[in-house]
Order: structure tokens, then C-alpha cells, then sequence
């Protein structure tokens, strides 16, 4: 059996579609959240490689599990992310949620309808959220917006993905009530472009994540941290614009990724709206009536 290490595929945090751990974040908390990172990028890495037999790869996780509790030294980014957890008290149950959705990536290839998917989304998406909000110290009052924004980006990526992950891991993520509904087969992921009624398929969905991401809107203000909840705010802008791009193009035959100009100019944009909700937010701090 190979190692972890060995089922890396060389994506690094620079090569994701959203910042992670950027220079807005203070370099207190980078440390812990790129440990985090490298911990969850192997197990995503394992599960996506497509020469491992699924036995191999359940395997390959339940090791990575055991460096992360201490049951074993074996794999060195599960013995970084456990250093890293205990200088902060931190438990590790967002990890191992995390490794439940990867191992749910080996064993299950099909969602019945939009519910199954934002449970995968439970374990998938969310806990990244929550563990860099845990960093911070942040309340769990902020776990709800954050958990709507995490489901956002899970599913933009499954739909920017959508064709790669069927070809590659026979994986559909869209729900298959809404491809039967549309008289879609999920063989129809495999065309080189989508055909109208999948395009329709993939248009409500984004519509479905654009109403996820309205109801993230206010995350970045509720965040105490100023330079995370700028860096939620970009993030905010950054899946917005991919929400508007799905609704228009066919991810099976263009590109619906964010190119080095634009991620800069929506990052700007980013900025821009963090910044003015959060002064709106002190200001309101500031000029909350007082009790008589």
C-alpha cells in the first residue's frame, strides 16, 4: 500500500478556487489553519485518486485518523495538525468530520435530491469553516452564516467539477431528482457540451446556491476577527460571481473558473464590501441606545 504522502497530487492552498490562510489572515493563526489545510488536501487527494482501489483508500484515511488522535506517528500531517490542535486546545472533530465526507467520496456516488447533498455538505464543507472560526475564537453564533457560505462553495465546485468528477470517479454530485425531473440521464455529464436540459439542471441549482449565499451575506460582519471577516467578505464576492458564471455558461464546454484578473478585481470588490459593512457595524456598536 502506497503512503498518504505518496497519493498527494501536488495542489498546494495557492491552487484553490477561494483563499485559504491568505495574507489577511493574522500570521498567529496561519500556522494551525495551512496544518489544517495539508491535513485535509491529503485525504481529498486520496479519495480523488482513481488507480486506488476504494479498500486501499478507507485504509489509507483510518491511518491518517489514527496520526491525527495520537494512536499512531505514521502519517506526518496528521502528527503536525495534532501539534498544532493541542497548543490551542482545539478538539479534532472537525477533521474527522472532514474525514467522513472523504470517506463518503469512496463509497457513495450518487445524491437523491438537494437534502442529501447539503448533508454531505455537513461534513464536507462546514467544518472548514467552523475550525478556522474556533482559531479565532469566534462565537458559535457565527456557525449558521458560515455554514450556509461553506455549503455555497461545496456546491459551486461540484458544478464547476460536474463533468471531470463523472468521467473521472463516476461521481455525480447533482441530486438526481432534479436531473429526473429534467428527463436527464447522468450519462449526459459526458457530452462534450451540455445539452439544454442539463444546463437547466445546473441554472436552478445555482439559483438554489445563490439563496445560500444570500443568506451568508451577513457572516462577515458578525466575525470579531477584522482581518478574517475581510477575508470572508472576499470570499463572499469571490462565490457570488461564480454563482452569476454558472448561471450563464455550460461548465462542461467553458471555463467557469475566475482567471488571475478577475480573482484580483472581485477580490478588490471584496475588500471594498467588508470594509464598509464593518464600519457599519461599529458605528452601530457605537450608537446602540443605552438602557435607562
Amino acid at each position: 500500500m502506497i503512503t498518504a504522502a505518496e497519493a498527494r497530487s501536488g495542489k498546494g492552498h495557492r491552487d484553490e478556487n477561494f483563499p485559504v490562510a491568505s495574507r489577511l489572515i493574522h500570521p498567529r493563526h496561519r500556522g494551525a489553519i495551512l496544518a489544517f489545510y495539508e491535513f485535509v488536501r491529503t485525504a481529498d487527494d486520496i479519495a480523488d485518486r482513481p488507480a486506488l482501489p476504494p479498500q486501499e483508500k478507507l485504509d489509507l484515511m483510518d491511518r491518517l485518523e489514527a496520526s491525527l488522535l495520537g494512536k499512531s506517528d505514521a502519517d506526518p500531517v496528521g502528527v503536525t495538525l495534532r501539534s498544532e490542535l493541542a497548543a490551542r486546545a482545539l478538539s479534532p472533530r472537525h477533521a474527522q468530520d472532514l474525514l467522513t465526507a472523504f470517506r463518503m467520496d469512496v463509497t457513495k456516488l450518487r445524491y437523491r435530491d438537494w437534502d442529501d447533498l447539503i448533508g454531505y455538505c455537513t461534513y464536507s464543507a462546514m467544518p472548514v469553516g467552523r475550525f478556522v472560526l474556533d482559531v479565532h475564537g469566534e462565537s458559535h453564533a457565527t456557525w449558521p452564516a458560515n455554514d450556509a457560505l461553506c455549503a455555497a462553495l461545496q456546491v459551486i465546485n461540484h458544478l464547476q467539477d460536474c463533468a471531470k468528477d463523472y468521467g473521472a470517479l463516476d461521481r455525480v454530485y447533482i441530486p438526481l431528482d432534479t436531473l429526473a425531473e429534467a428527463g436527464v440521464g447522468v450519462e449526459a455529464l459526458g457530452a462534450a457540451r451540455a445539452s439544454p436540459a442539463l444546463l437547466d439542471v445546473i441554472r436552478k441549482l445555482a439559483r438554489r446556491t445563490g439563496t445560500l449565499l444570500q443568506a451568508s451575506r451577513p457572516f462577515s460582519a458578525s466575525i470579531a476577527d477584522t482581518r478574517l471577516a475581510l477575508e470572508v467578505a472576499v470570499i463572499q464576492t469571490y462565490a457570488e460571481r461564480l454563482v452569476d458564471l454558472l448561471s450563464r455558461r455550460d461548465p462542461l464546454s467553458e471555463r467557469v473558473h475566475l482567471g488571475k484578473a478577475a480573482v484580483a478585481g472581485f477580490g478588490l470588490l471584496g475588500l471594498g464590501w467588508g470594509a464598509t459593512h464593518r464600519v457599519g457595524r461599529i458605528f452601530a456598536a457605537d450608537h446602540k441606545p443605552q438602557d435607562a
